[in-house]
């Protein structure tokens, strides 16, 4: 249940990794297809940018009082938005080394950066190396023309596996491209040229998610008044049976249904931030709209960027709402979570009655049991949300 006063209640983090997101909300135009918590940086007045860093600042300090002296340091770092380059490498840098002040940085992390093309150079991936990012994750999204200007994408077809090869010369190691199929008009053809360009760049890291037409965008607006076709379920099978093919043929790993990592120098690629999300360990969001969990407590910020520096000017933590997770919902979030995962889900973790239509699931060839585990296969894969339902009823 959610709670109208939004003060938290004691947190008591749980043992293990813990990670630090922090919510960029600036992008130099927003793209139609985004619902993200996002604004036009030319439009939010001179000192955006400045009252943003200001309040994020005074949020860090708020959530190392809220959590006490106990926490072990921090092992990931994701700068997501938005677009977080929109900041210089300079004030990203000190955004983290107040993270190593107040918790201190695991000597392993992995600290991640959003980036879209456009908003890079040889010099600001230099910066951003410099400044402790280890990992960039730019958005791609297509290799088509066509597609990029349905989608509102500002760059050109080209940059972004350009800009992937310049981070390799300057130093990044871990490099992830995200991209999106389906969008009105892409053809099979397309989306095969856009994997066959990506793998150009030999990323550590691919990301491809099928399209998903949210409402109140001004792609679903489109669509609604007839400019665009409406995206085909069976056409997204189609072009994610390709992407699955393409990728595992150039070497690359399904760890999670729509990602894929590649063994590099004998390092681990997934995406260690995200597999924090999908295990369930504690993570604290800074910024406008973001979200946090620790220890079964979940809450989010206020989602204007002036209501969260207002905010925060009272030096009090921007918590717009929480919830305190119950056992059914935490239950239901693990099976939800783990079974996106190539890991797959503890047999333990189910009820007799779930086990019973887990090797159902098996029976049925969409998964196997492995050391104790169901793991769904590609035919899973496809009809995930199908399987998660079926064992949560």
């Amino acid at each position: 249940m959610t709670h109208a006063d939004n003060s938290l209640p004691e947190l008591h983090p749980a043992d293990g990794p813990w990670s630090i997101y922090l919510h960029v909300p600036f992008c130099a135009s927003r793209c139609g297809y985004c619902d993200f918590n996002t604004y036009v940086l030319s439009a939010m007045g001179d000192d955006a940018v400045a009252g943003y860093l200001d309040a994020a600042h005074q949020e860090l300090e708020l959530a190392a009082d809220a959590l006490g002296d106990a926490q072990p340091p921090v092992s990931t770092i994701f700068f997501g938005g938005g677009t977080p380059t929109m900041l210089s490498p300079v004030q990203l840098g000190e955004l983290i080394d107040h993270i190593r002040t107040l918790w201190g940085i695991d000597p392993d992390a992995e600290v991640t950066t959003e980036a879209n093309p456009e908003t890079l150079s040889v010099e600001v991936l230099a910066g951003l190396l410099k400044a402790g990012i280890n990992r960039l994750s730019m958005g791609m999204q297509s290799a088509d023309e066509y597609v990029l200007t349905v989608l509102d994408r500002r760059h050109r077809p080209g940059r972004a596996v350009e800009m992937a090869q310049l981070a390799r010369q300057v130093g990044f190691d871990d490099v992830s491209l995200d991209l999106i199929f389906g969008a009105p008009g892409e053809n099979f053809d397309s989306w095969r040229h856009s994997l066959d360009v990506t793998l150009t760049a030999e990323p550590d890291h691919i990301s491809a998610y099928s399209l998903i037409v949210e409402e109140g965008t001004r792609l679903a607006g489109r669509i609604r008044r007839g400019e665009l076709p409406m995206t085909d379920e069976d056409d997204l099978a189609d072009k994610y049976l390709l992407t699955e093919k393409i990728l595992t043929e150039a070497g690359y790993v399904n760890y999670e249904v729509s990602n894929w990592a590649r063994p590099r120098s004998g390092r681990d690629h997934r995406c260690r931030h995200n597999m924090a999300y999908w295990l369930g360990y504690d993570w604290w969001g800074i910024g406008p709209g973001a979200h946090s969990h620790v220890a079964g407590t979940r809450w989010w910020n206020v989602k204007h960027p002036a209501t969260y520096r207002n905010v925060l000017g009272d030096r009090v933590l921007p918590v717009d709402d929480y919830e305190v997770l119950g056992d059914v919902q935490r239950h239901e979030e693990t099976v939800l979570l783990r079974l996106r995962l190539a890991d797959g889900l503890p047999m333990a973790d189910l009820s007799e009655v779930e086990c019973m239509r887990a090797t159902e699931v098996v029976e049925q060839g969409l998964g196997t049991m492995e050391e104790g585990r169901l793991v769904l296969n590609l035919s899973g894969r496809m009809v995930a949300d199908r399987i998660i339902t079926d064992l949560l009823v």
